[in-house]
């Protein structure tokens, strides 16, 4: 049950091709419109000619983290327009193409492709629909790595989550008791350690900070990482997260979708007391069966981006310029402490709030491939 991947770190533009998002939790399943929209929405009174339209990944849209997250923004800014709403599950990689094919039949004005797997098919569908806006979530569509889009009407929704990352590897670090925290990915991919190389820079500028020495298990940067080979929440997960629990962590970052859940099932089944941080969504929010666990969440708010290109499209004001989400911007930051507050020193809290607005203003430098 162990499978421990050595990789390199990736920092050149290719790697933008790469998403952090997995397959769904084995959960029933829920219908796209069971799915509560947690963006803001303001119907209009008149309906517009406009249909906005959204197609998964092999996750699903009731993954509670990546493919919902980006399903309510889209939902919600065709409800702000007025505008009709069309939504596809692929449950396999094979089912992209035709499933871009089918919305593009069904006369979507934009079109949103949830993660780096549907990057190549969404490229072809942009190509040959050039009348059609694109808005690819956690890629930058550079498939020839030239560092240039393959579409000019594909709109890149990308997310320097290393800024929020560095916030939880901070209080990670002050809140542990045990001195040392961990974290473990699904697959190497840079929108993955992009979570993990913040977390751990957040680590080193608590221990610089206090003179401390908190260690960081299963990431040491570069080459050395801790990851499951793939994003299901399964016994390879666990196997993977009891490898880190095992070296006495009492925080615990997994990355990668569903895998959290098995990294749960691991806590319990140790009977220690081990904080989780939660990525993409507020796992507090999202996943109610976290709540006992969850510290704060990295979030990624693909739900507020995905509702802002979708709702400028609508208005006839898209730009296919790329976003990058950052704590300056909103696009990224870090959920509430929760059931967490009387168990985090204030104190410490108020630091992570003060190194929030230094990371913003520069004072404090988080390093990415995102970083500009």
């Amino acid at each position: 049950m162990k499978n421990i991947l050595r990789v390199a770190a990736i920092g050149t533009i290719a790697v933008l091709a790469l998403s952090a998002c997995g397959a769904a939790p084995e959960d029933t399943p829920t219908t796209p419109a069971e799915v509560e929209t947690s963006a803001s929405a303001e119907p209009t009174a008149a309906p517009i000619d406009f249909t906005a339209c959204i197609v998964s990944d092999e996750g699903g849209f009731d993954d509670k983290s990546f493919n919902q997250l980006s399903y309510e923004g889209t939902k919600a800014a065709a409800e702000e327009l007025g505008a009709q709403f069309r939504e596809v599950q692929s449950d396999a990689a094979t089912d992209f193409g035709p499933n871009l094919e089918s919305l593009v039949g069904e006369g979507c004005n934009t079109i949103v492709s949830v993660g780096f797997a549907l990057s190549a098919d969404t490229v072809t569908s942009a190509l040959a629909n050039p009348d059609i806006n694109y808005i690819l979530i956690d890629d930058a569509a550079d498939n020839d790595f030239n560092g240039e889009k393959d579409a000019e009407n594909i709109k890149p929704l990308l997310y320097d989550t290393s800024q929020a990352a560095f916030l939880a590897g901070y209080l990670s670090a002050g809140y542990s008791k045990a001195g040392k925290v961990g974290t473990f990915g699904g697959a190497p991919y840079p929108t993955v350690t992009i979570f993990m190389d913040g977390f751990k820079q957040g680590v080193e500028y608590y221990n610089s900070v206090k003179g401390t020495a908190v260690e960081v298990i299963g990431y040491n940067g570069g080459e050395d990482g801790l990851f499951t080979g793939g994003f299901a929440a399964n016994d390879t997960a666990k196997g993977i997260a009891q490898q880190a629990i095992d070296q006495g962590v009492d925080v615990l970052l997994p990355v990668g979708g569903p895998i959290y859940q098995s990294a749960i099932a691991a806590i319990q089944d140790s009977g220690k007391d081990i904080a989780l941080i939660g990525v993409d969504a507020d796992f507090y929010e999202s996943d109610p069966s976290t709540q006992p666990y969850v510290l704060t969440s990295i979030l990624k708010k693909m739900d507020l981006s995905a509702q802002e290109a979708v709702v400028s499209a609508g208005k006839g004001t898209f730009s296919a310029d790329a976003y990058i989400g950052t704590l300056e911007n909103g696009g990224v930051d870090i959920a509430p402490l929760h059931d967490f507050e009387s168990k985090v020193d204030a104190a410490l809290w108020t630091e992570v709030e003060a190194l929030k607005q230094d990371i913003i203003d520069g004072k404090v430098a988080v390093t990415s491939y995102l970083a500009q």
